[in-house]
Order: structure tokens, then C-alpha cells, then sequence
């Protein structure tokens, strides 16, 4: 027992660190802000479909806090926010949005199709808490690209994460389950009970 819970413990590390290196690979940079990465949220969905939701939410809120912790490098004091809208942009930008990568594990025991519906679930409420973000604190309207503006804030933010959000949860679901269909990881990733 103690065995595994270090096992839990020391595989959960390994994947947040593997997942933090990855979010520093950017595949496609978006002109506007916004990256799709090399399959950054991949380690923690795969952890959370291994060991469930509560290991998963444990693992991903570490992320978070790192997440947070490159936000800051990136400057997230220097944006201009007054103290109330920096609360809710570390909540709903970081702590919130990188959380909810833990529930990927919830249709776990399902096979296949438990672990995409999961991932699914898992990339599409953080691209909800970014929306919300985009939406509440940025009020956010403008150019995105080749002349196309709107004026209108839910278009604007649900465009401007969805770009990005958009093919980071395909790649997601694929790789996950290619990691647990392909049988010299699959052996590897063996989802506990």
C-alpha cells in the first residue's frame, strides 16, 4: 500500500514535469495570442485515466500552480489588471482551467471511447474557463485575422480559444488513445482499479 501511493506519488511528478516541458514546445503560435503545444495536456489525462479522477485532479492542480508560475515569468502582473480582475484571471486562466484537466479519468473503465469522451469532457471545460475568462475579465473584440473583426465579445472569445483549443483537444484524444490501444504502452498505462 505505502508502495503504491509513493508509485502514485512519484509517477504524478513525473507527468506534471513532462507535461511542463511540453507546454514550452509550441507546434503553432496563433498571431493573436494562443498556442496549440506538443500534446501539453496529454501526461495529465493519461495519469488521471490511470489512477481516476482524484489522483488526476491532484496531478493537474500542481500543474496549475506551474502554469501559473510560467504566467508569471510571462508578466501576468504587468497586464494592467486591477487586483479583483487578477484573482479571477489566476483562477480562471490558470488554477481553474488547468484543474479541470483531472476529470479525463471519469469514464475511465469504459475503454476506448471512456477515454476520449473523458479527454473530450477534460480540454473542453478548459477551454470553458478560458471563454469565461476572455468573456468576463478581457471584454475582448477586435481583429483576429485577414481583416476579420467583431465587435461582439462571446464571438470574439469563443474564436480566439477555440483556434487553439480546438485542435490541442484533437490531439489530446489521440494521443491517448494511441497510448493505451498500441500494446507496448498499453501494458505500461495499465488503468488501475
Amino acid at each position: 500500500m505505502k508502495n503504491q501511493k509513493l508509485k502514485i506519488l512519484v509517477e504524478g511528478a513525473i507527468m506534471v514535469a513532462l507535461a511542463t516541458v511540453l507546454s514550452y514546445i509550441r507546434i503553432i503560435k496563433m498571431p493573436w495570442g494562443g498556442s496549440v503545444t506538443l500534446l501539453s495536456m496529454l501526461p495529465i489525462v493519461v495519469f488521471s485515466i490511470k489512477y481516476g479522477v482524484k489522483h488526476g485532479f491532484a496531478a493537474a492542480f500542481v500543474f496549475s500552480l506551474v502554469q501559473f508560475g510560467q504566467g508569471v515569468i510571462d508578466g501576468i502582473f504587468g497586464w494592467g489588471l486591477t487586483p479583483a480582475m487578477l484573482v479571477a484571471c489566476i483562477f480562471l486562466d490558470y488554477v481553474g482551467a488547468f484543474t479541470v484537466l483531472g476529470i479525463a479519468g471519469i469514464f475511465r473503465k469504459k475503454g476506448t471511447v471512456g477515454w476520449a469522451c473523458g479527454t473530450a469532457l477534460a480540454v473542453f471545460l478548459r477551454f470553458a474557463f478560458h471563454f469565461l475568462s476572455g468573456v468576463v475579465i478581457w471584454h475582448s473584440y477586435g481583429e483576429l485575422w485577414n481583416g476579420f473583426s467583431t465587435d461582439n465579445t462571446y464571438l470574439y472569445s469563443l474564436l480566439y480559444n477555440g483556434a487553439y483549443m480546438l485542435p490541442e483537444m484533437i490531439f489530446t484524444m489521440a494521443g491517448a488513445i494511441a497510448l493505451f490501444k498500441v500494446p507496448q504502452t498499453a501494458k505500461l498505462l495499465k488503468v488501475s482499479e
